[in-house]
């Protein structure tokens, strides 16, 4: 089993997505003209009976589904409909339902067959017979018992591919929200055979597709691996801060025997004065040391304990892992 979950809008940015709608809100467009021209010879208080206010009955553009013999079609007068059939994805002799293949049972529910070309008739003015489009309805659930859903839907194949002679659910809508309650699972791989019978003999995981482009498809991180991965940069990151200062506080001492350091005169081996050059160099360099790498060491230290409770402790408050939601 694989789950794929793509998009193919763009967006304007990372918090709000800004579409602009083309269609009206009221629209009479590529409805029948003769229930149009009808329409408009009754009286305003039957002109607002049939606008749809309060759920009162509305005329709109509503296309004829060209069916099968086999197709149980329930639907009403505002372009919703339930087709119970066998696999169809386009015309009577698309999918497996048009090969003649048994098992291939198909539920396709629409909400707004053509979506924003709607018409109910032709340019003769005849009705209009349409099939069903997964790319221009509105809002569709298909479910099949055997079908390839990615080529149907036109889905970029991602690291999971493209299934073919399977059963398949495919959602589509401009928006798909799924809200548990409690809670939800992306679950894959739950039985050892597939809905046709064949071995299930590896397991396949969940592609997170947006804009239908798997150019780019990189792996997901796993939290707790990572955390344990940084945090055991950081922990090498503070011995080497140690390393540093220990070798700090060595070049510290050498410094200062050097800044004092003092020969036996050839005269009665009277010692001799420091150099003024080292004293003063050696006086300056140990100040330095002080000041600045010693006090830049201890602030390494406090930076990296406190990043590792900001960042990778869970009671930090940028905590990298998220607290609800997992992944493998």
């Amino acid at each position: 089993m694989n789950i794929i979950l793509a998009t193919n809008s763009m967006e304007h940015s990372n918090k709000e997505v800004i579409m602009v709608n083309f269609k009206k809100a009221i629209s009479f467009e590529g409805a029948n003209k003769k229930v149009q021209d009808f329409l408009g010879q009754q009286s305003e208080i039957a002109k607002a009976a049939a606008k749809g206010i309060a759920g009162d009955k509305l005329y709109e553009a509503v296309p004829d589904f060209l069916s099968t013999p086999a197709e149980n079609v329930m639907t009403n007068e505002n372009n919703a409909w339930i087709v119970l059939g066998r696999d169809r994805s386009a015309s009577r002799m698309s999918g497996y339902g048009g090969k003649g293949d048994t098992q291939c049972a198909s539920i396709d529910i629409v909400a707004g067959r053509m979506g924003s070309e709607v018409k109910a008739y032709d340019e003769s003015g005849d009705s209009l017979f349409v099939n069903p489009s997964f790319k221009k309805d509105a809002a569709r659930i298909y479910i099949s018992q055997k079908t390839d859903i990615d080529k149907y839907f036109d889905l970029a194949a991602g690291k999971v591919g493209n299934a073919k002679s399977k059963s398949g659910v495919g959602i589509k809508a401009d928006n798909i929200r799924i809200i548990g309650r409690e809670s939800i699972k992306f679950v894959t791989t739950t039985d050892k055979k597939n809905s046709q019978g064949g071995d299930i003999k590896s397991v396949l995981g969940i592609d997170l597709i947006a804009g239908n482009d798997d150019s780019d498809l990189q792996s997901m991180v796993k939290g707790e691996n990572l955390v344990e991965g940084i945090s055991e940069l950081v922990d090498h990151m503070d011995n080497l801060t140690g390393v540093v200062d220990t070798l700090l506080m060595a070049q510290f001492e050498f410094n200062e025997a050097i800044s004092s350091h003092f020969h036996s005169s050839p005269f009665f081996a009277a010692p001799t004065l420091p150099s003024e050059v080292l004293m003063s160099k050696g006086i300056r360099t140990m100040i330095s040391h002080l000041q600045k790498t010693k006090a830049s060491l201890l602030k390494q230290k406090i930076n990296l304990g406190l990043f590792k409770q900001n960042y990778l402790s869970k009671s930090g408050g940028k905590y990298i892992n998220s607290r609800f939601n997992s992944v493998n």
